[in-house]
């Protein structure tokens, strides 16, 4: 029979759910504080010197046979470019591109013309005839023609090959001819300066083999340079590919973020200006497409917004990292007022004990900040059927963990076994029960499948610290706040917790401890493993 709380629980319950959500939004306000970066190098009118280009857009994808971005989408692009470059690069003539220079000429804008050669030798032949033809054609808009990206470093074709195309086009065209890779690749392939006029590296401190954090990435763009330099010293050295992620997973100490893609290219240009070198920065609009080839950081390299019509960066020198912070805080002090909800209801029949309710909070707080956390990078991660169902299974367990686990601390319930939802042994389940057992298993099932991602292919995987941690954190209250269940120690559970706990080493190991997003996933499947070990199996009814 349910009891009718007095008003002094009511009273106490409303101003701990208040402080919550203050915390919450407290919180969110420090996470979304701007953040100092350098000057814009885009204050005082100032232009790049060359900006990638690609134009595809919303669902358009390259890799789709057939696809053809129309004039009129690339003029509207360069109108906008014109603005802030002196220069686009292309990367190939397929999809439409074909038309880019045309416009090119019409808003003043010079062009590294692209050719795409590969191992397919029809495609290759093409490309390098097209792109012939429209150099001849716009004499005065091409600036040079860079024949071949990185397929020495995809191992399409060898460095003879590569060498006899990058002639045939030199020898077609009149102005200078070259080819660009990443930075190791000239170094390895040094005989490929005598092909080209001048030599184009590429140089993405992000994804180096040891990722180079936002802070040292201009410096490590100068030695970079500098070694090309010595070991190639009578060429121009230009830098084709520079630029930093705005968004996606960490790799090392190099985060992904709106301000640090801000200070690094701020830095970085600023430093080629100083030096006198030429800096070509990847990329001038987003592109979701890349997402499948490279996690969610792919697809978030662009430096303008087509919507704002404006650059990603702030010219006063302040970027938000979330920018929509308040709207995250707000989903957080929602969740945690159906926590409160949910544990007023399940209170009732028992009673309130006196530590209850800061019990309660301590539960709700960090999985509703976390859970603002989880609702950003949905988007962001969801870039196929897959990895959409995925992103959004973690965060409707983040959102139903606390509330359910909230209505378990108020009962005194801990998780049930596996077996007592699955294998019917034990009592039959109740409503909580079922919610409880089923988070559960739903939870570990994401995790190991998480986990053993980034064990067995982890360059391109993207992870999942905030929901992880958004549902395990209510159910270590539980845990902890309830008696351990009599019984032997459950089977299932005992091995999902020994693979996520060897499975946290690793990553801990093969990510770094400077890699903080791997280092907070890696305590929740430890987390995780410890609720599962918890477990006992019912004894059997029958």
């Amino acid at each position: 029979m349910s009891r009718t709380p007095d008003l002094h629980v009511i009273g106490r319950a409303l101003a701990t759910f208040a402080l919550t959500a203050l915390a919450i939004g407290v919180a969110w306000w420090w996470l979304g504080a701007p953040v100092k970066v350098p000057p814009s190098p885009f204050a005082g009118g100032a232009k790049l010197d060359c900006v990638s280009y690609a134009p595809f857009r919303g669902g358009q994808n390259p890799l789709v046979e057939g696809t053809r971005v129309e004039p009129r989408q690339i003029d509207e692009d360069l109108a906008l470019l014109a603005k802030y470059s002196k220069c686009v690069r292309t990367y190939s003539t397929d999809d439409g591109l074909d038309s880019v220079l045309a416009s090119a000429r019409r808003h003043g804008l010079k062009v590294l013309e692209g050719v795409w050669v590969s191992n397919e030798a029809e495609k290759t032949r093409r490309q390098i005839a097209t792109a012939i033809a429209l150099a001849r054609q716009y004499p005065d808009v091409v600036a040079a023609v860079v024949v071949g990206n990185e397929v020495l470093l995809r191992g399409e074709m060898t460095a003879t090959d590569l060498m006899a195309a990058i002639r045939e086009v030199k020898a077609a065209v009149s102005m200078p001819v070259t080819y660009a890779d990443v930075w190791e690749y000239w170094l390895r392939y040094p005989e490929v300066q005598n092909a080209v006029d001048f030599v184009t590296i590429h140089i993405l401190p992000y994804w180096e083999d040891f990722p180079i954090p936002a802070a040292r990435a201009a410096a490590h763009v100068e030695a970079i340079r500098r070694r090309v330099a010595a070991a190639i010293p009578n060429k121009e050295i230009i830098i084709g590919e520079f630029g930093w992620p705005s968004a996606g997973r960490m790799r090392a100490g190099a985060r992904p973020s709106p301000s640090n893609q801000a200070r690094v290219i701020a830095e970085t240009l600023a430093l080629a200006r100083r030096e006198n070198f030429r800096v070509n920065v990847i990329e001038a609009f987003d592109q979701p497409w890349k997402r499948a080839l490279e996690g969610a950081a792919g697809g978030y390299w662009g430096i303008f917004d087509r919507t704002t019509g404006a650059p990603k960066f702030n010219l006063a020198g302040a970027v938000s990292d979330h920018p929509h912070w308040l709207a995250q805080a707000l989903a957080g002090m929602l969740l945690t007022g159906l926590t409160f909800g949910g544990a007023f209801m399940a209170a009732r029949a028992k009673g309130f004990p006196r530590y209850f309710w800061p019990k309660i909070a301590a539960l709700a707080f960090l999985p509703a900040v976390l859970f603002g956390w989880t609702i950003e990078t949905v988007p962001i991660e969801s870039f196929s059927i897959g990895s959409a169902l995925r992103a959004l299974a973690f965060a409707a367990i983040a959102a139903v963990a606390p509330i359910v686990c909230a209505a378990a601390c108020a009962a005194g319930r801990p998780p049930p076994a596996f077996s007592s939802l699955i294998g019917r042994t034990g009592e039959p389940l109740d409503g909580l029960g079922r919610a409880l057992g089923g988070t559960v298993i739903a939870l570990m099932l994401l995790s190991i499948e998480a986990a053993l991602g980034l064990v067995f292919d982890p360059r391109y995987r993207d992870i999942p610290f905030a929901p992880l941690g958004a549902a395990v954190i209510p159910f270590l209250v539980v845990v902890v706040s309830t008696p351990r269940p009599a019984g032997v120690r459950a089977m299932a559970e005992s091995v999902a917790a020994a693979v996520l706990a060897l499975s946290a080493g690793y990553i801990a190991f093969n990510e770094s401890f400077a890699n903080w997003q791997a280092i907070c996933f890696c305590a929740g499947l430890i987390g995780l493993a410890v609720i599962l070990l918890r477990t006992r199996d019912a004894p059997s009814s029958g």
